[in-house]
């Protein structure tokens, strides 16, 4: 199946890029507006701001996992998109710190219900399993190139305007990507197999604390979320206190993290199709392990330059794609076809568990006690995210040697996932 023969897919695809793109020049910015308002506490700012997305999406996901199957998901989707893009449109209004709390709080809120959805709307498009596959690697594949290039373009447009000009571009990427989201048939959620709101909110938390491989994805959430905090905190105060740069190195230094991010995700579709989903992942967590190790020598040692912080945040970007990009085979691998969107809100959930723990010690400890401490606990949690995740993921998955759910899945009686009767799933469930 040729993936964007779909034009249902390619629509949302478009509205997903779009967005992102308006969400990466976000990112620059809101860094830039912290640093303008808070000078050398920029960090904790930027710290607490994110904290604050944390928590919204920890909170909401779940409750929208809990009620989506009562709600026209097109129409959802398309009014949690206008609502960011006015929110952003508030933003370079701001003249006190706690304006961005507020903003942000209400922002998150939309994407955290946004995400999940427009996550668990995808395999309801994409049947195949191997179209699903490039589905998981072309939506990394946007997310690594809003990465890289949203950074470059801002970098570019801070050489011509100020940065409050670059919130502009995200409202009107917010807007459009609302537009491409009308346009396409989007199919509402199957009713969930649990009928009271709580069981539905609960139900996939319950699903990955009982299944192996699930409680191994967890753990390399906080391998990710440890990695990336130092990157998406502390690159702003990094780049301008201690190398001495200005607000486009700023943003050329995130782009080095997005080139790595970008390279490794292009690759992962063909090695996804011969190697396991663990192998990967795990590997994954030991780059990240690396890379956070080397980013301590930086500053530690005190020998930190552009091209050696340029190379440790290139390591952590491919260290990051390894591990998230073949997360959403092994989620849809493991539960039933009408339970993907309850597991696919609580991993976002849990995932973004692991960042509200590791932004804090960024930000926080980053502003008052340094770098160098900062960076040494993140990397410390990074190993004992991949310890755990070594630990708590069983080296044969499913049945026999299978270590890929997805094989697994393909190797149990009634191929299609959706096909298995309860009895089964739980079984094929219990052998990870």
């Amino acid at each position: 199946m040729r993936l964007f023969a779909l034009r249902d897919y390619r629509l949302l695809f478009g509205a997903q890029v779009i967005a992102l793109f308006g969400t990466g020049l976000t990112t620059v910015a809101l860094g830039l507006l912290a640093y303008d308002l808070a000078g050398p506490r920029a960090g904790m700012v930027l710290g607490t701001a994110l904290t604050i997305k944390m928590v919204m999406y920890v909170v909401i996901a779940p409750l929208t996992a809990a009620y989506i199957d009562r709600l026209p998901r097109r129409t959802f989707l398309v009014l949690l998109d206008v609502i960011r893009g006015l929110v952003v449109l508030a933003l370079p209004l701001v003249s006190e710190v706690w304006h961005i709390y507020v903003l942000v709080g209400l922002l998150q809120a939309a994407s955290a219900a946004f995400t999940p959805t427009f996550q668990a709307v995808i395999p309801d498009i994409v049947t195949d399993e191997s179209a699903y596959t490039r589905a998981l690697s072309a939506s990394q594949v946007a997310s690594t190139m809003e990465s890289l290039l949203s950074p470059v373009l801002a970098a570019v447009a801070l050489a011509f305007m100020s940065f409050d000009r670059l919130f502009l571009g995200t409202s009107a990427g917010f807007l459009l990507s609302a537009l491409l989201v009308l346009s396409a048939r989007v199919p509402n959620a199957r009713p969930s197999a649990h009928t009271k709101a709580w069981d539905k909110a609960a139900a996939g938390i319950r699903t990955f604390l009982t299944t192996p491989r699930l409680r191994g994805v967890m753990a390399l959430n906080l391998v990710v979320a440890a990695a990336g905090s130092i990157v998406v905190v502390s690159t702003v105060n990094y780049v301008r206190d201690e190398l001495g740069g200005s607000q486009s190195g700023v943003a050329w230094m995130l782009a080095a993290s997005g080139t790595g991010t970008l390279v490794t995700a292009l690759a992962l579709p063909r090695v996804l199709d011969r190697i396991a989903a663990r192998t990967v992942m795990l590997a994954g967590a030991a780059v990240l392990v690396g890379g956070t190790a080397g980013a301590v020598t930086l500053v530690a040692a005190g020998v930190g330059t552009w091209a050696g912080t340029a190379v440790t945040w290139t390591v952590i970007g491919m260290g990051m794609a390894l591990i998230i990009t073949p997360t959403g085979k092994v989620l849809r691998a493991s539960v039933a076809r009408n339970a993907i969107p309850e597991a696919f809100a609580a991993q976002f959930s849990l995932s973004h568990l692991a960042w509200l723990i590791t932004y804090p010690i960024a930000g926080g400890l980053g502003t008052r006690y340094g770098f160098a401490l900062a960076w040494s606990v993140l990397a410390a949690l990074a190993a004992a995210g991949a310890v755990g995740a070594l630990l708590l993921w069983p080296r044969h998955d499913g049945r026999g040697a299978a270590a890929d759910p997805a094989t697994a899945v393909r190797q149990a009686p009634g191929a299609d996932r959706a096909t298995l009767s309860g009895q089964d799933r739980s079984t094929l469930t219990k052998a990870a």
